[in-house]
């Protein structure tokens, strides 16, 4: 077979090391600070990053479909996450007051002290980790190049292939 016909079909050594880079720092990066958190504040990432993103919102309060969306789980998995998070009195759930057919997750007061107990380590964790590894420029850069993968990712054309191939 000709070379040529799997021409572009497979990465060369540079792609090939930088996209296993990017894999272990996708892979590792959440486990480490998943672990960090669970040690230091009895919280899993997605559970602080669920509550974060609830305390920057009017009322602390969003359509459990925008927070699945947002926090990059699927609703069934948001919906057991909120769950024991209610259980441990951090939120609460509570129909639209608009459209009873969404619920709306609430942050509670006693879930923002516990994000705030928890926030100090965990930003210096992702300082230690990230940010200070990196002068401003490459943050930046980072930054701006993960948002162009998300939004590839999010783009009609990539769910349609997503769709296509199941």
């Amino acid at each position: 077979m000709s070379s040529d016909l799997h021409e572009g079909l497979w990465l060369d050594a540079g792609e090939l090391s930088a996209w296993l880079a990017v894999v272990r720092l996708i892979t590792r990066l959440p486990w480490a600070i998943d672990g960090r958190l669970q040690r230091d504040a009895e919280l899993s990432m997605v559970e602080y990053m669920t509550m974060a993103t609830l305390a920057k919102t009017p009322a602390w309060t969003m359509r459990m479909s925008d927070l699945a969306e947002d926090a990059s789980v699927s609703l069934s998995r948001l919906s057991h996450m909120v769950r024991r998070l209610e259980d441990r009195g951090f939120v609460r759930r509570e129909p639209d007051p608009c459209d009873g057919r969404f619920t709306h997750a609430v942050l509670l007061p006693e879930g923002m002290r516990k994000m705030e107990e928890a926030a100090p380590a965990h930003v210096a964790f992702v300082r230690h980790l990230v940010v200070d590894n990196l002068s401003p420029e490459r943050l930046r850069r980072l930054g701006q190049d993960a948002q162009q993968i998300v939004r590839r990712i999010d783009s009609p054309a990539s769910a349609e292939r997503r769709s296509s191939a199941a």
